[in-house]
């Protein structure tokens, strides 16, 4: 069985790191102290230290996000003072790359897919709020790595001396090459991130034609600066001597003459390998159901929104399943809740052989979606009773069923809330005839 939700947050929250978290500043957006007070209470029980400011109205907003740096923003939802997403209309109008996490009372599940597919972090429920401090530690996480490649690109422009200070850094290969490509000069940082045995064998080769082999890379980093002499950086892949791939991010200048005639070029190489597989495993956490491995409900809304989009320009139909897994209650009650679990990653298992461009995501706590792009309702209608099907017959205990509706774009709505709104409710039209049925039976045996 999966892990507490209690051992669950103290993990993703502290990742081994008990008491070390920086300083955290957040501007809420609330109406009521005491709920304020619950959100600080949970993120001080895994050892974050706030300092916090509460506004009441857009003018506060605007005011404070003149004049002050936060960390994060937290705004209730509904609020007797604000339009729906109106914290977050005014956080983008702002410029500030501020996460938002919107908290409040019972929130639809088509509301929530609404405010993310809007930019809102998360959506929490108070009745949930123990969830919001592993949401503001992933929510921090992604904005450390958006500022970190912020302060890279930043970091690139900087004049010939600056270049030259580099020339003996060890974390930033540097070099030199002419007009063609050809390597002037290198340090040892790039000798050794490429894996060369020497800084002569590295001279040997060129950058142009042995390193940058994609034609549109090569001249987009050697021939179009801007009118500092600055290259616009790119994004590489490149093997080491031993064969081992790296992901480098290139920038650089030009280096003219004393006539202003161009004569060679200057590279930064940064190696973002661990880099960019910090930010994939961070993008896979947030998109998948630590119990079934499936993408989860925000991840669900994403999808949903760009095959709305996808749709909208090509004409094409898309289908949305939903299920929900029969009797899941009485299975607990009777073989407790391990075989539970076990049943909801049964059933998982059942949806991860879809095809490669289908989405399979859990959409509740027993309930799962399929996101079939280019499906009408015949088809969608087939799909669906074959995964009903092999659930069934999966050929381990207990037996298991699920009920099933379907929605098909546009034809049973145009938004993501008017699509999961219709399958819902032909799920439950389902579930609910099973139970008249199983009624009938009983009556009849009696």
């Amino acid at each position: 069985m999966a892990s507490t939700p209690a051992a669950r947050l103290k993990r993703d929250a502290l990742s081994g790191s008990e008491g070390r978290h920086p300083p955290l500043h957040i501007l809420f957006v609330h109406s009521h102290a005491a709920e304020v007070e619950r959100c600080l209470q949970e993120l001080d029980k895994v050892h974050f230290t706030v300092s916090s400011e509460t506004v009441g109205t857009p003018e506060e907003f605007i005011e404070r996000l003149g004049s002050h740096a936060y960390d994060l923003v937290v705004a209730e939802y509904p609020s007797p003072d604000w339009r729906e997403t109106q914290a977050l209309e005014l956080l983008r109008l702002s410029k500030r790359q501020i996460p938002l996490i919107f908290v409040g009372g019972s929130l639809q599940r088509e509301t929530v897919a609404e405010f993310i597919t809007r930019g809102a972090y998360d959506c929490i429920e108070m009745n949930h709020i123990g969830h919001l401090p592993v949401a503001v530690h992933r929510a921090l996480d992604e904005k450390a790595l958006r500022d970190e490649r912020d302060r890279a690109q930043n970091g690139l422009k900087h004049s010939e001396a600056r270049y030259r200070a580099l020339a003996g850094n060890l974390s930033y290969g540097i070099c030199r090459c002419d007009l063609d490509g050809k390597f002037l000069e290198v340090n040892e940082a790039m000798v050794k991130m490429l894996g060369c045995a020497s800084k002569e064998d590295l001279l040997a080769a060129n950058l142009a034609c042995d390193l940058i082999q994609d034609p549109g890379k090569r001249a987009q980093l050697l021939g179009q600066s801007d009118q500092q002499g600055l290259i616009d950086p790119i994004e590489i892949e490149w093997k080491r001597k031993d064969g081992a791939a790296l992901k480098v991010r290139l920038s650089g200048q030009e280096v003219r003459g004393e006539q202003d005639e161009l004569l060679a070029y200057e590279v930064i190489t940064e190696d973002v390998t661990k880099q960019r597989q910090l930010e994939d495993h961070l993008r896979q956490q947030a998109a998948r159901d630590p119990l079934t491995g499936l993408a989860n409900y925000r991840h669900l809304a994403e999808v949903l929104d760009m095959e709305i989009k996808r749709s909208g320009r090509t004409g094409r139909e898309f289908a949305l399943l939903l299920f929900d897994v029969d009797g899941l209650k009485q299975i607990n009650d009777r073989y407790g809740h391990l075989t539970g679990s076990h049943a909801l990653c049964r059933v998982a298992d059942v949806l991860s052989f879809c095809r490669d461009t289908d989405t399979a995501a859990r959409y509740g706590g027993d309930e799962f979606a399929v996101v079939l792009p280019e499906t009408g309702a015949e088809a969608a209608n087939q799909v669906a009773q074959r995964i009903c099907d092999n659930i069934a017959n999966d050929g381990m205990g207990p037996l298991l069923s699920v009920s099933v509706g379907f929605a098909v774009y546009p034809h049973d709505g145009e938004s993501i809330e008017a699509l999961l709104g219709r399958a819902d409710a032909a799920m439950y039209s389902m579930k609910a005839k099973k139970r008249e049925l199983l009624d009938a039976r009983q009556r009849s045996a009696s």
